[in-house]
């Protein structure tokens, strides 16, 4: 092989090294947008709070509520393993999520009447969505509107195609004052734990749930 065709040879390596390179970057840069998707709001049978980020979720949830697109707010009841029981030793009264979101709802304007929290708690997201999809059986329903944190909206549809299918229908939206920037997610050290676990979430979910909460 003479020399210039070592030469153009290494050139071609160079470019596609240079071409991947930049696409990787790219992809690095943009996986927090990524992760981010809003569907557009419909008439639904109730908003749902997803746990988690308390008190964000429920603000957007009492937004949405005043706008008409739902009559309910339900929220998940907390597990009661872990800290609940650490702090029932110590004879500390644990203040749970849902009662803080309960909180929030009625302090935005939602009516206690139309706050309702289902039963049993609910230990994660794929969780959560096994006791809605039963409820929605029970009650009736063919849509609601699921509120979370917005890079963890992705997975949320991705788990509810899994675990539900498409139908009934999940509307995703995302809280709007939480304080993240999925577009600079790597400034932050929060945002770039928040894109790592959504990152491996999505991973796990493709693989149909091979880790699964401690019990």
């Amino acid at each position: 092989m003479t020399i210039k065709r070592v030469g153009r040879h290494l050139l071609i390596a160079l470019v596609v090294l240079a071409f991947l390179t930049g696409t990787a970057f790219r992809a690095f840069r943009n996986v927090g947008r990524w992760l981010v998707v809003d569907d557009a709001l419909q008439p639904a049978r109730a908003i749902v709070v997803l746990s988690g980020l308390t008190p964000y979720r429920a603000m957007e949830a009492a937004e949405i509520y005043r706008q008409g697109w739902a009559r309910e707010v339900w929220l998940f009841k907390d597990d009661p393993r872990g800290a609940d029981e650490a702090f029932s030793r110590l004879g500390i009264h644990h203040i749970t999520e849902e009662e803080y979101d309960r909180q929030v709802l009625e302090r935005l304007g939602v009516p206690t009447a139309a706050i309702w929290i289902m039963e049993p708690p609910a230990t994660n997201t794929e969780n959560e969505f096994e006791l809605l999809h039963e409820e929605l059986r029970r009650q009736g329903g063919d849509k609601v509107i699921l509120v979370t944190s917005p890079v963890h909206t992705r997975r949320v549809k991705a788990i509810w195609r899994r675990v539900v299918g498409s139908r009934p229908q999940a509307i995703v939206r995302h809280d709007t004052s939480e304080p993240t920037d999925p577009q600079h997610w790597w400034r932050s050290t929060s945002d770039v734990q928040d894109v790592l676990h959504e990152i491996l979430g999505l991973i796990n979910t493709s693989l149909g749930f091979a880790v699964r909460p401690r019990r």
